[in-house]
């Protein structure tokens, strides 16, 4: 998929566009890390690793702000699991 995550600061969410839908994942703020609280992405494109890709650019976009990530929802939990590369991350 060719989309890139975005920062979407006044909904507080990540967010991947899909042309009629939206993948995203809601956040909150602390001084120095993000914590995700929630991902979701549309029922009939589940399986296809968008919510893989959705997380990925949010890290991507969380290290070039220099922030650490905290993971508040099990999707997020597992991403980083599978994800070793991006233990630096961490809160």
């Amino acid at each position: 998929m060719a989309a890139s995550v975005r920062d979407n600061k006044d909904s507080s969410r990540f967010e991947l566009d899909l042309g009629s839908d939206i993948a995203f994942a809601n956040y909150r703020l602390t001084p120095s890390a993000v914590i995700i609280t929630h991902t979701e992405t549309p029922r009939a494109l589940r399986g296809r690793g968008i919510g893989s890709e959705l997380i990925k650019g949010a890290l991507d976009l969380i290290r070039r702000d220099g922030r650490k990530v905290i993971a508040g929802c099990g999707f997020v939990v597992d991403y980083l699991d599978r994800h070793p590369e991006d233990a630096d991350l961490l809160a």
